[in-house]
């Protein structure tokens, strides 16, 4: 416990330097025991819940990222009030315990989880929303609801994060759960160590006693006869013990090669749920949560860079969160402004050429042209036409109009996207919708819905 607290006493002597001095006498000068030290977590006792949100708003990111510098097994710091504190404990004393409950790794259960991997950590959109709710079903009621859980998708779209978000709930309700994480190709690895030596009893032993199994990658049994067969046996005693087994992979059951038929068949015995790549808006979702996690200023980035990262790289949530590092180290680094055309040439030995700030805006542009016509009821195609009536041409003003004053491209280029006209004509109808703002309410409040439906207000 000593040696907890003294990280601590480090670790605020940091946080003072970083946060105003207000700020940080109001909330973190006062936290000074430790409660309890259990799977992996640190708590710290506060004074009360304004303090204790406060903290897990504004500085807990900070607090266990500054943490991992000062311990070798993954741990993180968590709030208790002291009435919480109190009340656990069942007396009436502001108390501190002389001696953890529990400590890193010693006389405990290897779960092999990453204690990061949280549901609250976990982005929720339309691709995993189905996914993400079947775990916490699982998690509530480990070998009821849905046994076993089969996950699958691509690579990089949050299914091991899911899978050990399950185990690290489980363990959070009951320290003494036995929860395994372990790949697919780990399992055979150690099957095959082991039958090497002919320690099956040894093999046996590690296995069977698990409350819940979490196997990650089952594709990886592919054309391993003998380790199916051990993860057959495993599976039907676990199952008939209503023990919690969680599974994923990188396609369905049922599209699994050589792998046995009698262990596919069993994969669907529970739910099967699939995480697919998310859309713009939850990609936007996912970087925020993340600089949220690498940064105590959330403004930091622009809404406009995070758009942009957003837009080039939607092909998983691994490639997106390390595209936000690199921009952030990028202009960090060289103390550049956080700006779309830095964040391009941070990225762009990573960007594929057809994902570039030009496609970028072509679709920011069609956005703006689609939603104009939505929003009068003409078709695109009639927009952006060559026709001059006036049900056509009042929408094209507000249309150029829109494009030029949110985007500020060039009016050659604007002119372009209209059937290559002048740019002589659309400097006219920029101007001619700026009057008309100023003198007829009915254009100001087209252009301000229509701003506003763009995203950009």
């Amino acid at each position: 416990m000593q040696q907890h607290l003294e990280v601590w006493q480090e670790i605020k002597s940091e946080l003072s330097l970083a946060f105003e001095e207000e700020s940080y006498k109001e909330t973190l000068e006062s936290i000074d025991s430790i409660f309890k030290v259990k799977n992996n977590y640190i708590y710290l006792i506060v004074d009360n819940d304004f303090v204790k949100k406060r903290v897990e708003m504004l500085y807990l990111n900070k607090m266990n990222r500054l943490l991992e510098k000062y311990v070798d097994e993954p741990c993180q710091y968590r709030l208790v009030t002291r009435d919480q504190a109190e009340r656990e404990l069942g007396d009436t004393k502001r108390y501190v315990p002389s001696k953890p409950e529990a400590d890193f790794g010693k006389n405990a259960f290897n779960t092999n989880l990453n204690i990061s991997y949280t549901f609250d950590s976990f982005v929720v959109g339309n691709s995993n929303r189905l996914a993400y709710t079947s775990a916490i079903k699982v998690a509530d009621q480990p070998g009821v609801v849905a046994n076993p859980l089969y996950i699958f998708g691509d690579v990089g779209l949050g299914k091991t994060h899911l899978m050990q978000a399950v185990g690290n709930y489980i363990l959070e309700s009951d320290i003494n759960k036995r929860v395994l994480y372990i790949k697919a190709d780990h399992f055979v690895e150690e099957y095959v160590r082991l039958a090497s030596k002919k320690k099956f009893d040894e093999f046996h032993a590690r296995f069977r006693e698990i409350d819940v199994l979490l196997v990650d990658d089952i594709q990886f049994l592919a054309k391993k006869e003998k380790s199916q067969q051990e993860f057959f046996k495993l599976f039907e005693l676990l199952f008939n013990q209503q023990k919690q087994i969680v599974i994923t992979s990188d396609r369905s059951a049922s599209d699994l090669k050589d792998i046995m038929n009698r262990l596919t068949s069993r994969f669907l015995w529970g739910v099967s749920v699939d995480i697919n790549r998310p859309d713009l808006d939850h990609r936007i979702k996912i970087l925020e949560k993340k600089m949220m996690a690498e940064t105590s200023d959330k403004n930091l980035i622009p809404h406009k860079v995070i758009e942009y990262i957003a837009s080039v790289f939607d092909n998983n949530v691994r490639e997106l969160e390390g595209a936000l590092k690199r921009v952030l180290f990028y202009c960090t680094a060289f103390d550049y402004e956080f700006t779309v055309r830095n964040a391009e040439h941070a990225l762009e030995s990573l960007v594929k050429p057809k994902k570039s700030h030009r496609d970028f805006m072509k679709g920011k542009v069609n956005n703006v042209l689609s939603l104009v016509s939505d929003y009068y009821n003409i078709t695109t195609s009639d927009l952006v036409s060559k026709k001059r009536t006036r049900n056509f041409l009042y929408p094209r003003q507000v249309a150029m109009y829109l494009i030029k004053t949110l985007y500020d491209l060039p009016y050659k280029k604007i002119g372009t996207y209209f059937s290559n006209r002048d740019h002589s004509t659309v400097m006219h109808s920029v101007e001619k919708i700026t009057t008309e703002m100023s003198h007829d309410n009915n254009v100001k409040i087209d252009v301000e819905k229509l701003t506003i439906k763009c995203g950009e207000n």
